[in-house]
């Protein structure tokens, strides 16, 4: 048995797809009414044979059905203990659909001191050898095995963790002003961005005087973004997130107060080098750096004189001037591209 997870409404297009291949099987499809769902009842072999159907997001073989009861759960303990030969960690991925007396925690916590008693495997969350699927729809629990290789995984120990270089960057960035209407929506998506990011800091940086109400709807708009953002990020992150500190000052002085040894500073230009040209040593820089300082403008560029002070001047696109609120997001990426497959990023703390 083979139970199915696609995206909500692909359930009917998933089941052509799978009989085509499978031939005539038994398939539930949506079972107790939940979307994206099905249940092909078929030998666990033939998963190879539907595993390049596109509307199929996850293939969990299905080793024990039972009564979706927790003391009916655990009882299964045996068999599930057998599938865990030759790991040496597993985890426990608990989904319940429907009203029980227990949680999806209970079934994690119970079935797990079970399996470690009768295997000796230790509990690893993150990257386990294998990976124990209990799927409890309505009155009917699902219990599978998984190789831990074949989970789609977003943390791993070989990818850089970008907050690591995102921490280190101050954006300095010049406010979107003239429109009242047209300040608050880019002054919102700077916010966002900002915060998705979860940089250092952004210091609004006018280099002159501002009308002070133009200035008043971009900061308003950075608010709304950032706090828009941050919701998110609460709801969908397991770790605790960082409000990104925003500030405002003159540039000139923003450029004097950044402008210390082991601080790198960038500016945006078209009338920079191309990034590919100076990767050797912006890295090097960057991956020593206390801080990192981007300089960006807005309707106007950042101010001739600043360049002088900066390390880097940069043409991120070479022939495209790109939006003012797609900065933040360009210029980040384009920087942690660089220390892909790169040894100075192990020095980045």
């Amino acid at each position: 048995m083979l139970l199915i997870k696609t995206q909500r409404g692909m359930e009917y297009v998933a089941a052509s797809y799978i009989k085509d291949a499978l031939g005539d099987v038994e398939i539930e499809i949506r079972p107790s009414g939940y979307l994206g769902l099905l249940v092909v009842h078929c030998d666990v072999g033939l998963k190879e044979k539907i595993e390049e159907i596109p509307e199929i997001e996850t293939i969990v073989p299905v080793k024990v059905e039972c009564e979706a009861n927790l003391n009916e759960i655990l009882s299964k303990a045996e068999i599930i203990a057998e599938e865990l030969k030759g790991a040496k960690t597993f985890a426990i991925r608990t989904k319940r659909r429907g009203k029980h007396d227990f949680s999806s925690l209970d079934v994690n916590l119970d079935l797990g001191d079970k399996l470690r008693e009768l295997t000796g495997c230790e509990v690893d969350l993150n990257f386990p050898d294998r990976a124990v699927y209990v799927e409890i729809i309505g009155k009917r629990a699902f219990i599978g095995v998984i190789d831990g290789a074949e989970e789609r995984k977003k943390y791993t120990p070989e990818k850089f963790d970008s907050r690591k270089l995102f921490g280190k960057i101050s954006f300095v960035q010049m406010p979107y002003l003239e429109d009242t209407r047209a300040a608050l929506e880019i002054g919102e998506r700077i916010g966002r961005a900002a915060q998705a990011f979860e940089i250092k800091e952004l210091v609004i940086a006018p280099h002159e005087y501002v009308n002070a109400f133009e200035l008043e709807y971009f900061i308003k708009g950075v608010r709304r973004g950032q706090l828009a953002r941050y919701k998110v990020q609460e709801k969908a992150y397991a770790r605790e997130v960082r409000k990104v500190p925003v500030f405002v000052r003159d540039m000139y002085q923003v450029a004097r107060d950044k402008r210390r040894r082991r601080n790198a500073l960038i500016v945006t230009d078209p009338t920079g080098k191309q990034i590919s040209d100076v990767r050797e040593d912006l890295v090097r820089r960057l991956a020593y750096a206390d801080e990192i300082v981007v300089f960006a403008g807005s309707r106007t560029g950042v101010p001739k004189g600043i360049f002088r002070l900066a390390d880097f001047v940069i043409d991120l696109t070479p022939y495209i001037t790109f939006a003012t609120e797609q900065t933040i997001p360009v210029t980040l990426s384009a920087l942690l591209t660089c220390f892909e497959d790169d040894e100075e990023r192990t020095f980045i703390s």
